[in-house]
Parts: structure tokens; C-alpha cells; sequence
């Protein structure tokens, strides 16, 4: 029987664990398959306080995962099969071996949408990127492209027009999902141009380690053609990790773990904190700030048991 267990070790889970061992709830962590979350598939992170020169992703999760074993916490690999939160203590099974807690947090995050093509996986962080404002300052001058049609894709868009000379939407349709005020602003950019019924089939140079272009193939036509241009950001949405909390936490309609007051879901004694909660920010600051306040919630909660 654990004071808390802790799924997930992206910057929301390790921050929590390391506020909980600091607290001395000796708590759990359980990493997932991907351990460190998406900040693994970052190459340099610019934008995290304290950094001047930057930090590679990897780098700076392993600082955090060794600040958290400093203070007590237990981490173990192991990918979460099934969880119960009827009521605590509540159990969190791995394939190996099953656990239980007075108190959760789930710290799970959210996985970007990836178009599936082994080009795409191959120069992620080498010019491919799922975050615009992580990324974008990397390609100042330089020629790039967003897929997708939605909101999120435009929103990236036109933030990514102050960095770049020039920035291709690639949509599969021949019109935009997104909201008519993004449409709007979108269309009126001069350096937003658009590829209609086009999808991309490969990102170039996989040899090179970097991207040099684009093969578009229009859906209508079949034809493709080549864009030069030096990045590609993939913006078709993220998928929340929930499916091991569905009908036992409320969620929204896309997924996320609704919190109220901080981390509070709405079982007692389950916290929830970083991208798996949170659609609009997406960041590693904001996930490990998240990750502060579940830890102190489920401090608090654990005290009014007593």
C-alpha cells in the first residue's frame, strides 16, 4: 500500500514526484512506454527557465528523474494495463505486478498525431516538429510548412509567419475546419500560402538528417510534386493517453481529464496534471508546474484523511 502512485514521467509526473518525495509520501512513479514523455523526441528546449543556453529534451528529463530519485522517489518501468478508482485504495495494474494507493495522479500526457511515414519519425526534432512555439524560432528566414486544416494548424500558422519567410498549409480538403476567424486571418497573411487536397507522402532528406522538402501528392489528381523548404511542423491534433480512465473519470468530449481547483478530478483522492488535462498550453513549464499542484493537492487531501 502506497501513499501515491504517480503514472507517468513526463515533466508533470516527474515535478509531482519530486514535490511528493520532498513531502515524504515515498511515492511511485510508474514511466510508461515513453518514458519522458514527448520532451524525448525534442532535440534543443530554448524556452525552460533557467537554461540560458538551452537543454536537450532528454537531457533535461533525466535531471528531473535524478532530482526525484534524490528524494525518494521509486521509479519503475512498466506500461499501466488497467487501473480501479471506485474508491481508494485504489489498485494500478502492469503486466507485472499490481499496486495500491490512497492517493493517484495521473500524469499520463497526450501523444501528438503524426502522419505515419518513417521520413516523418526519422527527422522528428531535425526539422519535423509537433510544436510551433517550442520550435518555430529555429527557422527564422527559412521556408516551412504546417499540416493540417483545423484551428490548432492555423493558430501555428500565423504564429509561425514571425520566424519564417514563408509558411505552407498543406490541407487533405479544399477547404479549412477551422473556425471562419482564423480562415480569416490565415488568408489575409501575405507569407501563408495553402496546398489544397494534398497530403504529404514523404519529407526529404532522411540521408541529410535534416528536412530539405516535401513530396505532396494532391488527392484529386494523384499527382505529386516536391516543395523545397526546411521544416514541417505536424499539426492534426494531439490524442490525450485516457483510455485506461474511460467511465471512471469525467472527461471533456476529446478526451481530457476534466480537474477543477488546481488537479482535482472528480473522484476524491485522483489528481491529474500536465497535457493530459490540458489542451490549451502544451508546455513542459506548464506540465511541471501542474505537476507542483497535483502533488500539493494530493499532500493536502492525504493530511484530511487523518
Amino acid at each position: 500500500m502506497r501513499d501515491v502512485i504517480i503514472i507517468g514521467s513526463g515533466p508533470a509526473g516527474l515535478t509531482a514526484a519530486l514535490y511528493a518525495a520532498r513531502a515524504n509520501l515515498k511515492p511511485l512513479v510508474i514511466e510508461g512506454l515513453e518514458a519522458g514523455g514527448q520532451l524525448m523526441m525534442t532535440t534543443t528546449i530554448e524556452n525552460f527557465p533557467g537554461f540560458r543556453d538551452g537543454i536537450m529534451g532528454p537531457e533535461l528529463m533525466g535531471e528531473m528523474r535524478a532530482q526525484a530519485e534524490r528524494f525518494g522517489a521509486e521509479i519503475v518501468q512498466g506500461q499501466v494495463t488497467a487501473v480501479r478508482l471506485g474508491a481508494p485504495p485504489f489498485t494500478v495494474e502492469t503486466s507485472e505486478q499490481a499496486y495500491s494507493s490512497r492517493a493517484l495522479i495521473i500524469a499520463t500526457g497526450a501523444s501528438a498525431r503524426l502522419l505515419g511515414l518513417p521520413s516523418e519519425r526519422a527527422l522528428m526534432g531535425r526539422g519535423v516538429s509537433t510544436c510551433a512555439t517550442c520550435d518555430g524560432y529555429f527557422f527564422r528566414d527559412r521556408p516551412i510548412a504546417v499540416v493540417g486544416g483545423g484551428d490548432s494548424a492555423l493558430e501555428e500558422a500565423i504564429f509561425l509567419t514571425k520566424f519564417a519567410s514563408r509558411v505552407t498549409v498543406v490541407h487533405r480538403r479544399d477547404a479549412l475546419r477551422a473556425s471562419k476567424i482564423m480562415q480569416e486571418k490565415a488568408l489575409a497573411n501575405p507569407k501563408i500560402v495553402f496546398e489544397w487536397n494534398s497530403e504529404v507522402v514523404e519529407v526529404k532528406d532522411t540521408g541529410k538528417g535534416e528536412v530539405t522538402a516535401v513530396v505532396l501528392r494532391n488527392r484529386k489528381t494523384g499527382e505529386t510534386k516536391t516543395i523545397a523548404l526546411d521544416g514541417v511542423f505536424v499539426a492534426i491534433g494531439h490524442t490525450p493517453n485516457t483510455a485506461l480512465f474511460q467511465g471512471q473519470l469525467a472527461m471533456d468530449p476529446n478526451g481530457y481529464v476534466i480537474t477543477q481547483g488546481g488537479s482535482k478530478t472528480n473522484v476524491p483522492g485522483v489528481f491529474a496534471c500536465g497535457d493530459v488535462q490540458d489542451h490549451v498550453y502544451r508546455q513542459a513549464i506548464t506540465a511541471a508546474g501542474s505537476g507542483c499542484m497535483a502533488a500539493i493537492d494530493a499532500e493536502r487531501y492525504l493530511e484530511s484523511l487523518h
